[in-house]
Parts: structure tokens; C-alpha cells; sequence
């Protein structure tokens, strides 16, 4: 208690004024409306830490599943395909932050299979070294993946691509190369006949929808290339894949070029981006709205306390004091509000996995159906520098909405006050 007798006697006035007034009904209103205004930043910031925390689950959740199919770090050769993949394979592997490499062979084509088309991308793989840069291998629904055999001509296709073929293990669907070959006849597409040897679910529907996969062999003979057309990298951190991809450019051999996985969907990240920018402003503007609550609180404590004001000055209190009472009774306010929102917020952000199907079994609701969504529970990834951001700028939106009514309580004339006192 001492401690708080040597503070200085702005504080002990702005603390003593946060604290609900019992003298009477007027003191009792300002105080409620403070309390309330404590709680709409309360509810903005924790409204805005789980909302960005479920959509970094979100993100999180998409961007794993487009990278159990995508590499890290690709690497082409300039001449267009990569005859000695195994030496630049070598030195990637030097990396310390390089896991695995294994080569590859991409091309477009068209499957059909009694009467339906469906056109995909093709990547020709080598079974054994493929688990190193991707979990294809352990994204098989059905069927095996060591299916895929040199000359045997086998497939595999996704989920969804095999539900519009009608096609099931050991069916056969025809593939056309987008490549044709010269005739005498003219030029004629390529095709030869596959059987599918297994089906796979990554849980993003462009893959699951447009991927198929071929023996490395098979896809170089169908579409007649003498090498892979490049190698496929995974590294320890993916994001830092980036950074791996500048610093592998500068130590290997050849006329290469590098694309890491941000640059490979740079339209996807930056539209996810952007969405989550508009709903920080968006939801901003709940933090804001208690902010203009605040500075309609602070007015009417200095209209109430004119009297006190009148009397401080009286006593030699400075303006620049009466504007720093009303400027800490406003920030102790958005400070409380603040802390009780991130607490809140956190709390929510955590535990939204235990929350949601609570709701959900309350109200007889499926919030996310795996047959849209193909996720059941709602993802929640909360970040550190989201919260501090968060903070920050609602202590700033209340700190900003004290300098309107302290400087009008600073301006209050002693003897105008006092008048009818």
C-alpha cells in the first residue's frame, strides 16, 4: 500500500477515477459504460486472435497437404532435361538442411476411359527414391505403390480423378501424350494403354483431381526423353526453403534453375495474405468502435469531475497533470481490456479443437463437412507475433482515444467550473 502512496499524485487521481463510483446514479453510469467499454476491447481482441489463429490453422492445414505432394526446392537443368541427376543430387545433399532428392519427369496428358476425359499432369518418379521428397507413399487408399514397375505400364491416379474415370484398381484407362509423333499421315498423339495400380487421397482437391503418377521409365519412354526433367528436393525447415534454394544456386554445378514451394503457389499465398490483412482491419474496427466508447466515457467523467478539476488547478496542478490523470484513467481501461481480450483469445485459440464440437453437439451442427471441407475439426495455429501485433495495436487505439477529452479536461477555466459549485 505505501508503494502506491509514493506514486505520483496523477496516477493516484486517474487510478482512483477507473474505479466504479458509488456516490451516486451519474458516477454509477460512467462507470458502467467504462466497464463496457473494457469489454469491447476485450471481445475485439480476442474476436481477432482466435479468428487469425483459425485462419493460420487454415493455411497451415493447406499448405501441409499441397507439400505431401509438392517438393521443397525443384531444380530444372537449363538444356530441359537433367542426364546426370545423380551427381547434382550429390552435391544438394552437401546441404546440411537437404533431406532427400529424387528425380522426376513432368508432362501434361489425357486419360479416357469409357468415353470420359479427364486432362492431368503426369510425374514420372522412381518408387524408390520418391518417399524421400513427398508422402505419395503414404497417401495410398488403395491398391500398393510399389506397383509402379519399370515397362509393366502401371498408374496411379488420385481420389478424385479416379472417381470421374470410374476407374478402380487394376482397370485400365489410355493415356495421350500432349506430344504427337509425325506419320506420314500427319502428326498423331501418342497413346498407350495403363493399368491402374493404385489410388491416392493428398486431401487438396487439385491434386487429388489432376495428379497422376508413372514409373520414371515409362514416362521417359512414352514421351520419348533421353533424362529426368529435373530433381525434386525436401529440406529440414520448409520455411526456410527460400533461403536453401539462394544458397544451393551459388554452390552447384550447371546452368540450373532453383523454384522453392512459395514461389511455385505465389499466387495462392499472397491471396491468403491479403484475405488475412482485410480481416485484421476488418476486426480492427470492433477494438476501434470500444475506442470511441472509451473517448465518450472519458467526456463524461470530465464533465462530472469539473469541479475536481476546478480545485486541482486552484491547488497548482498544471494543465499538462489534469491531462495526464484522464490520459491514464483511459489507458488503465484499454491496458485491462487488452490483457482480458489476450487472455481470453489465447485461451479460445487453444482449445478450439475441445470448443467447437462442444458447440457442435450442443446445437446439433457440423460446422465443416469432410465431404466439402475434407477437414472435420476446425484448425487453430496460434503465433506469437499475431498476439503481440494485436496488443499493440489496441493499446494505441485506446491510448489515442484519451487525447480528445484530456486536453478538453486540461482547458476546463477554474472559475467557470466553480460558478455554480
Amino acid at each position: 500500500m505505501s508503494n502506491f502512496k509514493n506514486l505520483p499524485f496523477e496516477w493516484l487521481v486517474g487510478m482512483r477515477y477507473t474505479r466504479a463510483g458509488k456516490r451516486n446514479g451519474r458516477n454509477s453510469f460512467i462507470s458502467f459504460i467504462s466497464l463496457i467499454s473494457m469489454a469491447g476491447i476485450a471481445l475485439g481482441v480476442a474476436a481477432l486472435i482466435v479468428v487469425l489463429s483459425v485462419m493460420n490453422g487454415f493455411q497451415k492445414e493447406v499448405r501441409d497437404r499441397m507439400l505431401s505432394v509438392l517438393s521443397h526446392i525443384e531444380i530444372y537443368d537449363a538444356a530441359g532435361a537433367m542426364p546426370d541427376w545423380q551427381a547434382t543430387a550429390r552435391e544438394a545433399m552437401q546441404n546440411p538442411e537437404v533431406r532427400g532428392a529424387a528425380p522426376y519427369v513432368a508432362a501434361q496428358a489425357m486419360l479416357t476411359r469409357e468415353g470420359t476425359m479427364r486432362g492431368v499432369m503426369i510425374r514420372g518418379i522412381l518408387p524408390q527414391e520418391e518417399p524421400k521428397v513427398s508422402d505419395i507413399s503414404k497417401q495410398i487408399r488403395e491398391g500398393r505403390f510399389d506397383s509402379l514397375q519399370a515397362g509393366e505400364y502401371n498408374i496411379i491416379l488420385g481420389r478424385d480423378l479416379a472417381r470421374g474415370l470410374n476407374a478402380r484398381v487394376g482397370d485400365k484407362v489410355m493415356l495421350w501424350a500432349a506430344e504427337g509423333q509425325v506419320t506420314p499421315a500427319g502428326v498423331l498423339p501418342r497413346n498407350r494403354m495403363f493399368t491402374v495400380g493404385a489410388i491416392f487421397e493428398a486431401g487438396h482437391n487439385e491434386y487429388d483431381s489432376g495428379l497422376a503418377f508413372i514409373h520414371i521409365e515409362d514416362a521417359m519412354r512414352l514421351y520419348r526423353l533421353d533424362a529426368p526433367s529435373g530433381l525434386r528436393l525436401r529440406i529440414a525447415d520448409m520455411q526456410r526453403a527460400p533461403q536453401v534454394a539462394l544458397d544451393l544456386s551459388r554452390t552447384l554445378s550447371g546452368n540450373l534453375y532453383l523454384l522453392d514451394w512459395s514461389k511455385q503457389n505465389k499466387t495462392w499465398f499472397a491471396a491468403v495474405q491479403t484475405e488475412k490483412r482485410m480481416m485484421f482491419i476488418i476486426l480492427t474496427l470492433i477494438i476501434a468502435v470500444a475506442a470511441f466508447n472509451l473517448v465518450s466515457t472519458l467526456v463524461m467523467t470530465v464533465t462530472d469531475k469539473q469541479a475536481d478539476i476546478a480545485i486541482l488547478r486552484t491547488l497548482g496542478a498544471a494543465p499538462r497533470s489534469i491531462m495526464k490523470i484522464f490520459m491514464i484513467q483511459g489507458a488503465l481501461v484499454g491496458l485491462l481490456g487488452t490483457a482480458i481480450g489476450i487472455g481470453l483469445g489465447i485461451l479460445v485459440a487453444l482449445n478450439i479443437d475441445v470448443i467447437v464440437p462442444f458447440i457442435e453437439h450442443l446445437l446439433g451442427v457440423q460446422f465443416l463437412s469432410k465431404e466439402i471441407y475434407l477437414i472435420t475439426a476446425l484448425p487453430s495455429d496460434l503465433r506469437w507475433p499475431d498476439v503481440w501485433t494485436i496488443s499493440i495495436v489496441a493499446v494505441i487505439l485506446a491510448f489515442v482515444a484519451t487525447l480528445y477529452p484530456s486536453w478538453r479536461a486540461a482547458n476546463v477555466r477554474p472559475a467557470e467550473a466553480l460558478r455554480y459549485e
